[in-house]
């Protein structure tokens, strides 16, 4: 009899300043820390969570560079924005930090590919691009996420780059995008007109410049447009 070949996922391991920026992220999301509000001390965290300094120290860190709390030097730290309490129909609280830390090596990768693909594309490779933005155009008409949409998106403004090593390290980054993706454009979707035409005109944008071949536009607006999707979540939500 020959032996059966499993398949298996390791069990996910949460990091402990993801949980820690969780938690303080579902006070926040709730209510229960308003906007403006002093959080405990440092040492008092530690106490509460029953973590370590520096374990509370890079989970501030990370709320503050999500533009969610601010550190004012020898005052304490203070709620600075709070975003949609819908977060918690998207994501679980541990994993958004970890969503939006893809936005960093997104930001390196992608607005370079960007550029690269505006100066390397072929007609075929623009084509495919197009028909990206026209299938996410039309899962937003049908009242879809569009995440699948929006991926290929952006796996095929990789893919034009001319390195296959692009469209590669997309693909790495693919399960952690879904969740990102899923996350800032399931807000977009319960959020206004407005707010998803905006989302639309952003890839647009990408895609014009990456056809006139305009390569400093092109990652122009890959920057501006991940920037933005990245603020979408962490922001304030007044045109929902």
């Amino acid at each position: 009899m020959n032996d059966v070949s499993l398949k298996l996922k390791p069990a996910r391991r949460e990091r402990l300043a993801d949980v820690l920026y969780g938690q303080i992220l579902e006070q926040i999301t709730s209510g229960q820390l308003i906007e403006g509000a002093k959080l405990p001390s440092e040492a008092r965290i530690c106490s509460d969570f029953q973590v370590s300094r520096p374990v509370v120290r890079e989970a501030l860190m990370r709320l503050q560079a999500d533009g969610l709390v601010v550190s004012r030097q020898g005052i304490g730290t203070f709620v600075k924005s709070r975003p949609s309490n819908r977060l918690a129909d998207f994501a679980a609280s541990a994993e958004i930090a970890s969503y939006l830390r893809a936005f960093e090596p997104r930001l390196a990768l992608e607005t370079e590919s960007a550029g690269l693909a505006a100066m390397r594309r072929t007609k075929a490779q623009l084509n495919q691009i197009g028909e990206a933005l026209a299938a996410l155009e039309t899962a937003f008409q049908r009242g879809e996420t569009g995440w699948e949409e929006d991926f290929a998106f952006h796996l095929a403004v990789a893919a034009a780059a001319g390195n296959e090593l692009f469209p590669r390290l997309l693909q790495d980054l693919r399960d952690i995008m879904s969740g990102s993706m899923r996350m800032a454009l399931g807000l977009t979707r319960q959020g206004s007109e407005d707010r998803r035409r905006r989302v639309l005109e952003e890839h647009r944008k990408i895609f014009i410049a990456i056809s006139s071949q305009n390569a400093d536009l092109a990652r122009l607006h890959m920057r501006y447009h991940l920037t933005e999707s990245r603020a979408r979540v962490t922001g304030s939500y007044g045109d929902l």
